[in-house]
């Protein structure tokens, strides 16, 4: 039986001895569009794998800045009728009674609606616009080396849908002691990001640094299995995740944002090893 996610296609082998095989069916990750709407406005489609939809769009509109808790939604429902077609792949958001959530913050910095499964931040104008969203987060707390050289392992237990296909991304967020608070796939990486910080929101009462009390819970650690980009880090920034790490690298654009903004970043963590390239006083040796 397959996980969610993953479905059957037709496909063909090729061996140089053998030419092409008869056809057989083939696991492979579900790719569909989404279409985020707030009070019947189209704010961005993305391209994802279906399910977890409603913390994916919690944390985009998190990460956007247009909201700043759970208690600032009303309501988030797919649109539609069960059975018909298209169901599942809009999702409609009502603000909190009393509350206009800004579109402009989004519309203003993107060229369209569309958000490709591979980038999350395509099509904006202003790098600058970003990086005055992602307030510096705060020194510490001082975190087990060991345990962030264990975090891609605790990642790896998660990964259903890739062990099916080895075609979708993933991301989860640890606490301090490396247990998994939320962990989710997606074909895109932003995109399970974004599913992960929306679960936060949603379930554990993660607030922004606008709004955040002194004592908010937040995550220690982030860690997600493919490149870390711009958009990767913009979005722990604004989570206020104070550790980021991955099994592969980093682009300059993210090393820089990770030292502006306060973040430990550590790459390429396999096998005990990584790499730290900011932020390095917050790891502690066992």
């Amino acid at each position: 039986m397959l996980p969610p996610g993953v479905t059957w296609r037709p496909v063909r082998r090729h061996t140089a001895d053998d030419g092409l095989s008869p056809e057989r069916d083939d696991a492979v990750a579900i790719e569909e569009p989404l279409d985020i709407r707030v009070s019947g406005d189209t704010v961005a489609v993305t391209l994802r794998t279906p399910g977890a939809d409603r913390f994916l769009v919690t944390g985009f509109l998190f990460a956007e800045g247009l909201i700043h808790g759970a208690e600032d939604l009303g309501g988030l429902v797919h649109c539609g009728r069960p059975g018909e077609e298209g169901y599942g792949n809009t999702v409609e958001v009502t603000p909190a009674p009393g509350l206009v959530l800004d579109l402009e913050r989004v519309s203003a910095t993107r060229r369209g609606t569309l958000t490709t499964a591979a980038c999350g931040v395509c099509g904006r104008r202003s790098v600058d616009d970003l990086v005055a969203a992602c307030h510096p987060v705060p020194p510490g707390p001082l975190f087990s080396a060991s345990v962030l050289a264990n975090a891609p392992e605790r990642l790896r237990g998660t990964q259903l849908n890739f062990a099916h296909t080895g075609g979708v991304h993933a991301a989860a967020a640890l606490d301090a002691h490396g247990e998994v608070l939320a962990a989710f796939e997606d074909v895109g990486r932003h995109n399970a990001v974004d599913k992960v910080v929306g679960a936060l929101v949603l379930e554990h009462g993660l607030r922004s640094a606008r709004t955040a009390l002194k004592d908010s819970p937040r995550p220690a650690l982030l860690v997600v299995s493919g490149r870390v980009g711009f958009d990767i880090l913009q979005k722990a920034a604004v989570a206020r995740i104070p550790i980021v790490a991955s099994v592969s690298a980093a682009t300059s654009l993210a090393i820089d944002l990770a030292g502006r903004a306060g973040i430990t970043l550590a790459t390429f963590v396999r096998g005990g090893r990584f790499n730290v390239y900011s932020h390095p006083e917050r790891l502690r040796e066992d």
